[in-house]
């Protein structure tokens, strides 16, 4: 069963750069404001420039061409596990290898693969489709119509943006539907009411969207008819961050759920009934809609809410039945399961009659099956599927109770389990990739300014001596747990050859539920980053490392976090990798989705909020007369969620100071920064070669010198 929090939508479609908000900072106070134009030919001459200089020293570095054919041999065996969605009596498959490079979209019966010999049948090719139609198409999902999964919108982005095109697909005949549904490229929200009608929320011209980009406006749109005649049900307000449609079908029913976001974290929740009319739900606006499972609403809380004299703690899930609610009577709040003290709810999923929860007990993961009793209450029962290893909940059958899951840890193959309809078992298993033996998983605990306990892991190979070179991935931001995982090609490599992999679970994420992101939110962003400073000087007083052979890597928020890194803490680190990175916090929300993020981060033109958010600002701290290390910042200039100008203006920045860095833009990739398996690979053996490069020798190589035509002075001419 499909469900859509507020972080799901938020990880989704962005605007293009053409529809971001206009600049507010002229050139006298920035500069490089230049490079912020996207596609413009000087900027992308710029970006050629950088990536020559960087990617001829990278590409140039010992063991470079090797990382990359080890690293793509490993993205592409055909022995990895086929990750499912279960459709009825199928399931369906995306699938890239070294033969289908952008991939092909599958479907077989449900008993074929859970046999271990699925008998696949071919529905998308994307490699075919994108030579026919002369596209650089990536793979975006598909929604397909319960209870028969035949017809299907296919989402497909040109260039791996968020934005994506929408067609009509007809799974029984393997084509696309001849006058179906069809939408261009947007950033759209929709949902299947029936077979021919649509809840549907995209780009309907001038005014329809957010300040971020997103739809503000739901219609319903009926098959044959034209777009501009669909019949609006929900309007939202400018300011909002979206809106979104969330249709649960089974044999309970039809609940479309319409979705208001006010901000990243707080939103109205409203169900739509026969009619089209609208009832609010009496959930609090902080709530974090999660499905609808069995006629009844599942969310979870963010803060204490009380309702009727009763109070539902914080990370609680609790559940209401909607129909007493459409029909105009009082509702019954039910409490579905209350975490204990350590433990966070990380996800849930809803199959036939069993909701199933996955709790992270210290950042490690246990399998609940909830089912509800007749007075209210809810019966929880541990699986016992795992002991300190990563769960992730695949898909839950509608036809019966079944569940599939994958389990791994950062030395523990990932394994797909099926479970809640008969004994459970592991259906798929991932061979080995190198000896776990030789090595060894432990959790710490760092003690940050203000006292808090802050856990990591460290993966290094076994009786390794200190000091090491250390390669410590963080995020730190939007409720997102980092949990085990079993290592992707860079970081086997990097241990395989005696380094140390460490992952810090930073505040801001969600590792212990709410109260742990909202410690960092806004004026406490500056707690994510001296948690950051705290795991790295934990590791350097205990003697795994020295801040020569110690480098940090992020993307994204993680990419804030490393160019925070960068700009407080340049002593701690050897090297620093940045990826599709925000960096100007000045002018973050006035680019692509940048606005759905203030609730994270807060409003830079309110000065109240600027005071704070100015103490960390990367583009604004970087400062002349510092060393810093030689960091390495990638990007896409297809992002179309975090704008590329973020890396570009840094490094002009550096440039302008004098100091050296690495650069890479792939000009395709989206948000990912890469748009296939080989891209993947490709970026996989440049981090490692670059962390090689800095943190294995006496004398780090050194980054492109700084060209004298591209100082803040040469820049604006």
């Amino acid at each position: 069963m499909k469900y859509i929090s507020t972080l799901a939508l938020a990880l989704m479609a962005a605007p293009a750069a053409a529809q971001a908000p206009a600049a507010t900072t002229d050139t006298t106070q920035d500069p490089y404001l230049w490079l912020e134009e996207v596609e413009g030919q000087k900027a992308l001459d710029w970006v050629k420039a950088r990536n020559d200089q960087s990617l001829k020293i990278l590409e140039s570095q010992p063991k470079f061409a090797e990382y990359r054919a080890k690293a793509e041999a490993i993205l592409s065996d055909k022995r990895r596990i086929p990750t499912p969605s279960i459709q009825g009596e199928n399931v369906v498959n995306f699938w890239q290898d070294d033969t289908h490079v952008r991939g092909i979209w599958r479907k077989a019966t449900l008993k074929s693969y859970l046999s271990g010999q699925p008998q696949w049948q071919t529905l998308i090719d994307m490699d075919t489709l994108a030579k026919a139609e002369g596209k650089n198409w990536v793979w975006k999902g598909a929604t397909c119509l319960k209870p028969d999964y035949v017809r299907c919108l296919v989402a497909l982005s040109n260039g791996g943006k968020d934005a994506v095109e929408v067609r009509e697909f007809d799974t029984a005949t393997g084509q696309f539907v001849a006058d179906g549904f069809r939408l261009p490229e947007a950033k759209v929200r929709l949902d299947w009411l029936d077979r021919d009608t649509l809840l549907v929320g995209t780009d309907f011209g001038e005014g329809s969207l957010t300040n971020s980009g997103y739809p503000r406006i739901l219609k319903t749109w009926k098959r044959g008819s034209d777009l501009a005649a669909a019949k609006t049900v929900y309007e939202g307000k400018v300011e909002d961050v979206w809106a979104a449609p969330d249709v649960s079908i089974s044999e309970r029913g039809t609940y479309p759920v319409i979705m208001r976001g006010i901000s990243f974290y707080t939103g109205e929740v409203h169900h739509m009934k026969a009619d089209g009319t609208l009832v609010r739900s009496p959930l609090p606006i902080d709530a974090d809609y999660k499905l609808v499972f069995n006629g009844k609403l599942i969310a979870l809380l963010r803060t204490d809410w009380t309702h009727n004299g009763t109070t539902y703690r914080q990370g609680s899930l609790v559940a209401y039945a909607i129909d007493p609610l459409l029909n105009g009577q009082a509702i019954t709040v039910e409490q579905v399961f209350a975490p204990k003290q350590g433990q966070a709810i990380s996800e849930i999923d809803g199959a036939k009659d069993t909701l199933y929860v996955n709790i992270l007990d210290n950042v490690r993961g246990h399998l609940l099956a909830l089912k509800p009793g007749k007075d209210g209450t809810w019966v929880s029962t541990d699986l016992n599927v795992g002991k300190d290893v990563a769960l992730e909940l695949v898909s839950a059958g509608s036809k019966s109770d079944l569940i599939l899951f994958k389990r791994e840890g950062y030395t523990t193959p990932s394994e797909l389990v099926a479970a809640g309809d008969g004994p459970t078992k592991v259906a798929y298993a991932l061979p080995a990739r190198f000896d776990a033996s030789k090595f060894t998983v432990e959790q710490l605990f760092a003690t940050s300014k203000d006292g808090t306990k802050v856990p990591y892991s460290i993966v290094k190979p076994k009786d390794a001596k200190g000091p090491l070179p250390v390669w410590m991935f963080a995020y730190g931001g939007f409720e997102i747990p980092l949990v085990p995982s079993y290592v992707v090609p860079e970081y086997q490599f990097w241990i395989e050859e005696g380094g140390a992999y460490v992952v810090a679970n930073l505040r801001g994420g969600g590792e212990y539920g709410p109260t742990w992101h909202q410690a960092a939110l806004l004026e406490n962003r500056q707690r994510a980053y001296e948690d950051l400073f705290a795991v790295s000087e934990d590791l350097i007083s205990r003697g795994i490392t020295t801040p020569a052979k110690f480098g940090v890597y992020g993307r994204s928020n993680g990419g804030l976090l490393t160019s925070v890194a960068l700009t407080q803490r340049p002593d701690l680190y050897g090297a620093i990798i940045s990826g599709v990175p925000l960096a100007d916090m000045k002018r973050y929300h006035l680019l692509l989705a940048g606005a759905s993020w203030m609730a994270e981060y807060g409003n830079p033109d309110d000065p109240a909020q600027w005071s704070f958010i100015s103490q960390y600002s990367p583009y604004q701290k970087l400062a002349a007369g510092k060393k810093y290390p030689q960091i390495f910042y990638y990007t896409s200039t297809k992002d179309d969620r975090v704008h590329p100008g973020h890396a570009r203006k840094m490094a002009a920045k550096l440039e302008e100071l004098g100091s050296p860095y690495f650069y890479y833009e792939n000009l395709d990739g989206g948000h990912a920064g890469v748009a296939n398996l080989k891209e993947n690979a490709y970026r996989a053996a440049l981090m490692l070669v670059y962390m090689n490069s800095q943190l294995k020798s006496e004398s780090p190589v050194a980054a492109p010198a700084v060209p004298v035509a591209t100082t803040a002075a040469g820049a604006a001419n």
